[in-house]
């Protein structure tokens, strides 16, 4: 154009003319200046700008012009490839070992040995606290368990008595009846036992045998109801002073004779020592008396199971005699056993207590939370000092349920806290839940080495995780895998192929979005995922052309 105006600003040549010929004088036309003819061409630039504007304004608000969406399939390839499936998350950090001492009475602060932040062994002196109150509920303590301990030998001792039996061997006398069923007290007397085994005579001699006659010495026993004469043994002598109505001293001596089943009590009987080759006899004949006689009482309450009482029933030690249900028994005792462990505890936690207004660090660590100074009045139930050992730390962490099954004891943890990385290992993770929202989580903890100390604790902490790959495995995109549901109701996961219908292609499937003609709903098995792939175990082969989504774009025509 520029060289079109050059061509514009030429003049035409003018021919020589007579003076008869020559027409009016013109003025010649001015020549426009440089500055002119670059305003020329910008406005006509100008114009062409705004005539393309304006149609293709024209054209697309109304000019002739139509709007419409066209859309694209949008497919992908199965196809072999590495994946690796990672959880992570957010923890908060503490010490794996800590101890915190509570004085649970009131005293006042008479020393501390150490400040916040200080390095501590076990052992380390930290606090004397005086307290009066802890010295007196130690004594009150112990007092109650001594209390209970001896109530519960007493019951355990009568509860022996549900089968009541016999002490010795005997016979049984002035015995009541009981049938099963009926109920018997504590303390009721059933029967008298006469342990007739042996029997006892005691008998009297002149002081002027004092000496003569000595316990174990034998004697012979006459026994004048039978005819017949028994060897006795002497079991004691006794040096009372009895006086006969003669004027003569004696004293007593107890003989023992084994019963062969014919000798009862109240048999006459007198025995005779030797002394010195001559027969020494006693001032007067005595009478036999039963070795021993006890009443047999019942230990217990409770209804009679059984009883075998009889009169004159001979007995050996140890036998059953009465059977008693003692259920009321049984639950005092369990009442008392259960007094006696809440006493013990009691003692055990006023003992520690007191200990603690001495108290020593009681692992090695870093004093944390030291809230005490000489000569505070501390409260009752007042934590007063924390001891930390933050060489090893856990972090205490969630996963979700999707990540949950990938996770085992033992896997290698890589954490970062402010920039500052660490490794770690799970130490632990539990499969019970806690659901909020809708979403349930699942408590995870993981332990740290911590020696060098460059992870604060009671801090949060970013952990990541593999929890699985495979190097070699066939991925799809995640969009490509979609749950549908049968029409009898059950859910798949499947993947829509593309080509020719494949054999494992499912019938009567319902799916809530479009799918394109030419793809078949496939049966997959699928395995671990990342943020975009996810592996496929089986229902798929490396090349098959899948559907991802169906992609909606703008268009003008």
């Amino acid at each position: 154009m520029a060289e079109l105006m050059e061509n514009t600003e030429q003049t035409t040549p003018v021919t020589q003319q007579t003076p008869a010929e020559q027409a009016p004088e013109k003025k010649p036309k001015k020549k426009l200046s440089r500055k002119a003819r670059r305003r020329i061409v910008r406005l006509i630039i100008l114009a062409v700008i705004l005539g393309a504007a304006g149609f293709a304004a024209h054209h697309f608000l109304g000019g002739g012009g139509s709007s419409g969406r066209n859309t694209e399939v949008v497919t992908d390839t199965v196809q072999y490839g590495a994946i690796t499936a990672k959880v992570d998350g957010n923890g908060l950090t503490k010490a794996k070992n800590s101890e915190t001492i509570t004085i649970t009475t009131s005293g006042t602060v008479q020393d501390v040995m150490v400040s916040e932040g200080d390095t501590v062994t076990a052992g380390t002196p930290l606090f004397v606290i005086d307290s009066e109150a802890a010295r007196t509920a130690v004594e009150k303590a112990r007092k109650d368990v001594e209390g209970y301990e001896k109530q519960l030998r007493t019951l355990q001792k009568d509860i022996a008595g549900l089968n009541l039996a016999a002490g010795y061997a005997g016979k049984l006398m002035d015995t009541i009846t009981l049938n099963p069923g009926d109920e018997i007290s504590k303390g009721q007397k059933v029967a008298t036992l006469a342990d007739d085994t042996r029997l006892r005579l005691t008998q009297y001699y002149s002081y002027a045998y004092a000496g003569d006659l000595k316990q174990g010495q034998t004697m012979e026993v006459s026994i004048p109801a039978l005819m017949s004469t028994l060897q006795g043994k002497i079991e004691a002598v006794h040096m009372v002073s009895r006086i006969t109505p003669e004027g003569s001293k004696l004293f007593s001596v107890d003989v023992i004779v084994e019963n062969q089943g014919a000798l009862t009590a109240e048999m006459e009987a007198s025995a005779i020592a030797t002394v010195n080759g001559e027969a020494v006899y006693p001032y007067e004949p005595g009478k036999l008396e039963y070795y021993r006689v006890g009443d047999l009482n019942s230990t217990v309450s409770g209804t009679v199971l059984s009883s075998a009482l009889v009169d004159y029933l001979p007995v050996s030690a140890g036998q059953v005699l009465v059977r008693i249900d003692g259920e009321d028994s049984e639950s005092e005792i369990f009442s008392v056993e259960q007094s006696l462990d809440d006493a013990r505890d009691n003692l055990e936690t006023a003992q520690k207590n007191l200990a603690n207004c001495s108290a020593v660090a009681p692992i090695d660590g870093r004093v944390i939370g030291l809230n005490i100074q000489i000569g505070d009045e501390v409260p009752a139930n007042t934590a007063v000092v924390t001891i930390s050992d933050t060489s090893t730390i856990i972090v205490n962490a969630t996963v979700d349920e999707m990540n949950s099954r990938y996770i085992q004891k033992g896997m290698m943890v890589d954490l970062d806290q402010w920039g500052t990385p660490a490794f770690g290992v799970v130490e632990s993770f539990s499969l019970s839940s806690t659901v909020n929202n809708g979403v349930a989580t699942y408590p995870m903890v993981i332990s740290v080495d911590n020696s060098d100390g460059s992870i604060q604790v009671n801090s949060n902490i970013r952990y990541s995780l593999v929890a699985s790959q495979n190097d070699n495995c066939l991925v799809v995109p995640i969009q490509c895998v979609r749950t549908v549901a049968t029409e009898e109701g059950e859910t798949m996961t499947v993947v829509y192929v593309g080509g020719e219908k494949p054999e494992n292609a499912l019938e009567g499937i319902n799916s809530d979005e479009e799918i394109p003609e030419g793809f078949w709903p496939v049966q997959v098995e699928t395995g671990i995922q990342d943020t975009y792939n996810v592996e496929i175990r089986s229902g798929l082969e490396k090349g098959m052309e899948v559907f991802t989504q169906i992609q909606t774009m703008e268009a003008w025509g």
